[in-house]
C-alpha cells in the first residue's frame, strides 16, 4: 500500500509541481491514515481497494476525539486522503472512491491577524545597530518580511541572486513554483545590502553556497530557525500579542490596503492564485474602518 502513496507523491511533484513542504505534509497525513487502517481495520485491509467509507469515518472521529486535532488540521488530513483516492481511481488502481460521498469537516474561518504599524516598527528596530553578522542578518530578514509580504518558505528559499539591489526588487517562487517579482522599499534594500556586504560574507563557510540567509554554520536558514529569530525579537520588543513570521505577511497586506493599495495589486504581491484569498484582508481593514468611524463621528460616540 505504501508504494501507491509514493507514486502519488511523485505525481504531485512531476505533474502538479507541488513544493517539497506540501509533499511532506501529504506524506505525513497519508502515512498516519495508513497506520490507523492497518492497526484498526477489521477484517484487516490488504490494499487500498478494501478501504471503505466506514474506515474513513472512524478515522475522522478518532482525530477529533482521541487525538483532539483542531478542525483545520482534520480538514487538511481529509483533503489529502480525498486527493489520494482521486489519484487511485484516475490511475485505475481502485474501482470505487470511498471519499466520494464523504463530507469534509467544517472549518471555522478566522480573519488573519495583523499587528499595528507601531508594533511593526518596534519589531523591526529590535535587532539594534550592531554589526555582528547575525544581527545584520536578522535586521535584513525582518525588513524583507514586512517589505514584501513573502511566505516564510519563500524567504528561506531565496538565493543571493534573487535580490536585485539596483532595481530594489526581489524575485521569489511561490506555491506551484510560480515566480513573482516584488518591489522593496529603500530601508529594506539598505538592510539587505548591509547583510550581503557585512554579514553574509562572515557567516559563509562554503564559497559555492547560494542561499541568501545563512545560519551560524553557514548553511541555509530553515523555517524553524527563522521562527525562533522572530520569536526572540518579539519578546525583546515587548510586543504582547502573538506574532509569528506569517503575522508580518498579514500585516503587510492589511497595511497596504489601509494605505490605499488596489486589491488586485496586493493579490499579485502576495502571490495568491485566487483573489478570494486576498479579500479576507479587506474584512480586517473594514473592521478598523468601523473603529475609526465609531471614534471619530460625533453621532457615533
Amino acid at each position: 500500500m505504501q508504494n501507491k502513496v509514493e507514486e502519488f507523491l511523485t505525481s504531485l511533484e512531476v505533474e502538479k509541481g507541488y513544493s517539497e513542504n506540501t509533499r511532506v505534509a501529504y506524506k505525513n497525513d497519508l502515512g498516519q491514515f495508513l497506520a490507523y487502517v492497518k492497526k484498526n481495520a477489521v477484517p484487516p485491509v490488504q490494499d487500498w481497494g478494501s478501504v471503505t467509507k466506514d474506515h474513513l469515518v472512524a478515522y475522522i472521529l478518532s482525530l477529533k476525539g482521541e487525538r483532539e486535532y483542531a478542525s483545520t488540521t482534520v480538514a487538511r488530513k481529509v483533503a489529502a486522503i480525498k486527493s489520494f483516492f482521486h489519484f487511485l481511481v484516475a490511475e485505475g488502481f481502485v474501482k470505487d472512491d470511498p471519499t466520494a460521498t464523504l463530507d469534509s469537516p467544517r472549518v471555522k474561518k478566522y480573519l488573519p491577524r495583523a499587528i499595528s504599524q507601531e508594533d511593526v516598527e518596534r519589531l523591526l528596530d529590535a535587532p539594534g545597530k550592531s554589526d555582528e553578522p547575525r544581527t545584520v542578518r536578522d535586521r535584513a530578514i525582518l525588513e524583507l518580511l514586512y517589505a514584501t509580504g513573502m511566505r516564510v518558505s519563500e524567504l528561506v528559499a531565496l538565493n543571493e541572486g534573487d535580490v536585485d539591489l539596483a532595481s530594489a526588487s526581489v524575485r521569489c517562487f511561490g506555491k506551484g513554483g510560480k515566480e513573482r517579482v516584488i518591489p522593496v522599499y529603500p530601508r529594506a534594500v539598505q538592510a539587505v545590502e548591509g547583510y550581503v556586504t557585512k554579514g553574509r560574507v562572515r557567516l559563509l563557510r562554503q564559497s559555492d553556497e547560494k542561499a541568501l540567509f545563512l545560519n551560524q554554520r553557514g548553511e541555509r536558514l530553515t523555517r524553524q530557525g527563522l521562527w525562533l529569530i522572530v520569536k526572540g525579537y518579539v519578546r525583546q520588543a515587548g510586543i504582547k500579542v502573538a506574532v509569528t513570521p506569517h503575522t508580518l505577511r498579514h500585516s503587510f497586506a492589511t497595511h497596504m490596503l489601509r494605505g490605499g493599495a488596489d486589491l488586485r495589486n496586493v493579490q499579485e504581491l502576495l502571490g495568491h492564485a485566487n483573489i478570494a484569498t486576498t479579500q479576507v484582508y479587506t474584512q480586517v481593514s473594514n473592521e478598523r474602518l468601523r473603529e475609526v468611524y465609531d471614534e471619530a463621528h460625533p453621532r457615533a460616540r
